[in-house]
């Protein structure tokens, strides 16, 4: 119908009026114009505007050989710009492309032939040989329900090891070869976890109407089917009876599209034939399945659902084809203008396809070169102590040459998150990929010694917080495809730091967990320091002389540590009790006098010279002069500030008794900085 309506449109644009000449000067700026220019349609715009300037827009342009090319119907080319090019350019990813065959054969053909006979008794020979012709197409026999359930156990299994897709970060579309078989796939994966996070996307409008006449008495047909399917998902999604949501389709496509695109994870696979193939930008969209034959521009345009930037963790587009449409691509890259793209200009379709394993293998030995280049200098034997020394800081502890080496670190996890991400999407397919089973224990060696590598300089250096910040999907990947037995140590990391593991569970289990990342007790040791270290400077505001001494003490134990002078269960003894005394400012309650009680006393008494009524009189002068939001208010500040200093030359004056009025005291007075560090200290009081 539609056909017929763009014939009688074109029909009446050709119809023109005798001696009938457009008056003007007429651009006319053609999108998507692969679609309509090469027939009718653009002789009857250039008939009715002859003088006209047509200007046509396409990111399609693959105009067959034995067609009008596109510089043919509009002229020469105003700009061009290449897929490969947009590739480098970073305006769009690479496409990686896997063919998968499910192989199907007939169990027994005679069992066949004899329920064919016995079901079409009352048929004569000219009927049984329709039916057989019906039923026999390749179209038939490739959605049997075996084969549709192979291909949903290959999307189940990817949804649980491939990058993006089982992180719920990003999601995939499957394109059906019908409606009919897109909601046989719909049932299927309505009996598994998918439950709720699959839809179907088409052009199929049900309704009752569908129904009518489709009882045959021997099971479903194919529109009862489709309509009992969309009933149920409709029903389901609006939590409604199917009577009452099956006129809410639009809303439901509505639905269903936005959750893909704003909520990947809890919207995993839309399952569609023809829509949502063109003009529908999703860049959760990771993962292409096809299970349909496409050709010429409706692939292209299909295969490019998947190519949208979304984050530094889409690498790639992935194109599954369950149909063999690229049979040029066999090992390395070859024509591109054979198979499904045949005809078309080599130059138009370059760098659109890359067969996956070639450019995975690849990916994988870039990832190995630059990590083994940025790790070449690390001092031989290159144990966990050397990696610190060039990665962290060749004296352990030094605050100046830990910040200094950051940028090297940072790079370290950058290289290796890459090796990781190239080798996770290779790790079950390195012998398909040419490697020699020799070769595959020495690259599974190497990620595995710079996976250990870079968690230990991460802990060492404490950047281990930046861990999801930085890698969000590399639990995931460690989970799946690398020592899985030794990832369970690596995630007791995830919800304390080794400064909590080691005072809530004790050294045993810090020293536990370290080594299963570093092969000495030196490389432990170190990696505990350096984490003090980092939570002494982080804490010296709120009680400076109470972390000096706590700084002093670490010294005192590296040194012991170095010289051999203690035994390493003694030493982890002690950093335990030191770490324990360092997460709690002043050290706790023990040890005071009875009237220094608050936190915030404490941290004064320290810093007053444990001066017990200095330390009384300073805080009752900050209790008195504070109000709500001081510290980012300069006046309420400065009322802080006067305080303080009244309060120091009070305590002066009682101290010197030979003075005689506040007049001399405030001239001979209290140095401004006494002042200004107990202003400073008040600041990083919890209780002020």
């Amino acid at each position: 119908m539609r056909r017929r309506a763009t014939q009688a449109f074109i029909a009446a644009l050709q119809k023109l009026p005798p001696n009938f000449k457009a008056k003007g000067d007429f651009y006319v700026f053609v999108d998507e114009c692969h679609r309509t220019q090469t027939g009718h349609l653009h002789q009857a715009m250039k008939a009715l505007l002859p003088n006209a300037v047509f200007i046509g827009f396409t990111g399609t342009p693959l105009l067959k050989a034995n067609q009008q090319k596109s510089i043919e119907v509009f002229g020469r080319y105003i700009h061009t710009y290449k897929f490969d090019q947009a590739v480098r350019e970073g305006v769009v990813l690479d496409l990686r492309y896997e063919a998968r065959d499910i192989d199907q054969k007939l169990t027994n053909p005679a069992k066949i032939d004899q329920w064919f006979e016995a079901k079409t008794q009352g048929l004569n020979d000219l009927a049984k040989a329709q039916l057989k012709q019906k039923w026999g197409t390749l179209r038939r026999v490739l959605s049997s329900q075996d084969r549709l359930a192979k291909i949903v156990a290959d999307i189940l299994l990817d949804m649980a090891t491939k990058p993006r897709l089982m992180d719920g970060h990003g999601n995939a579309l499957l394109v059906a070869g019908s409606i009919y078989e897109a909601c046989k796939f719909y049932e299927l994966f309505a009996r598994t976890d998918l439950k709720g996070k699959c839809a179907i996307v088409t052009s199929h409008a049900p309704s009752i109407a569908d129904t009518k006449g489709e009882t045959t008495g021997a099971g479903e047909t194919d529109n009862l089917l489709k309509y009992q399917v969309y009933a149920r998902m409709l029903a389901d999604w609006f939590d409604e009876p199917a009577q009452q949501a099956i006129g809410k389709v639009e809303l439901f496509e509505q639905a269903v599209k936005k959750k893909f695109i704003d909520e990947p994870g809890q919207m995993k696979l839309l399952i569609v034939v023809d829509k949502l193939l063109t003009g529908f930008d999703a860049p959760s969209a990771t993962y292409l399945y096809i299970d349909k034959q496409m050709r010429d521009h409706g692939l292209f345009q299909a295969i490019c659902r998947v190519n949208r930037l979304d984050g530094d963790d889409k690498e790639y587009g992935y194109i599954i084809d369950y149909k063999d449409l690229f049979k040029s691509l066999e090992g390395a890259v070859q024509d591109y203008t054979s198979g499904a793209l045949d005809g078309y200009d080599q130059a138009d379709v370059k760098g659109l396809l890359e067969n996956r394993l070639d450019k995975a293998r690849e990916d994988l030995e870039e990832a190995r070169e630059a990590v083994k280049a940025l790790c070449e200098p690390v001092a031989a034997p290159q144990a966990n102590e050397d990696y610190f020394h060039y990665f962290c800081a060749q004296d352990a502890g030094n605050t100046e040459q830990l910040k200094d080496n950051e940028p090297k670190r940072l790079k370290l996890y950058k290289y290796v998150a890459a090796l990781m991400r190239a080798y996770a999407s290779i790790a079950s397919e390195l012998a398909k990929a040419g490697y020699t089973p020799d070769d595959i224990e020495k690259i599974k060696a190497e990620v595995d010694h710079y996976s250990k590598m870079r968690d230990a300089v991460r802990l060492n250096s404490s950047d281990y917080i930046d861990l999801k910040a930085y890698e969000p999907d590399m639990r995931h990947l460690i989970d799946t495809y690398i020592r899985a037995e030794e990832s369970e140590k690596i995630s007791a990391f995830d919800d304390m730091s080794l400064i909590q593991l080691i005072v809530e569970r004790g050294p045993e289990a810090a020293d536990a967990k370290l080594k299963g990342l570093m092969k000495t007790e030196a490389a432990v040791a170190e990696t505990i320091e350096n984490n003090v270290r980092k939570l002494i400077i982080k804490e010296a505001p709120v009680d400076p002389a109470y972390y000096d001494k706590m700084s002093q003490l670490l010294d005192a134990l590296i040194a012991l540590r170095r010289k051999g002078a203690v035994s390493y269960q003694e030493y982890l003894a002690r950093i335990a009790a030191l770490t324990q005394a360092a997460t709690r400012p002043g050290g706790g309650s023990s040890g005071y006098p009875a009237a220094v009680k608050t936190a915030a006393q404490r941290a004064l008494f320290n810093n007053l010279n444990r001066e017990v009524e200095l330390t009384l009189r300073v805080d009752a002068a900050i209790q008195a002069a504070r109000m709500d939001g001081w510290r980012d208010h300069p006046l309420k500040t400065k009322r802080v500030r006067l305080a303080i200093k009244g309060a120091l030359e009070a305590a002066a004056l009682a101290a010197r008794p030979g003075l005689h009025g506040a007049y001399q005291v405030a001239e001979s007075g209290v140095p401004e900085a006494d002042t200004d560090r107990i202003l400073d200290l008040a600041r990083h009081q919890s209780d002020y």
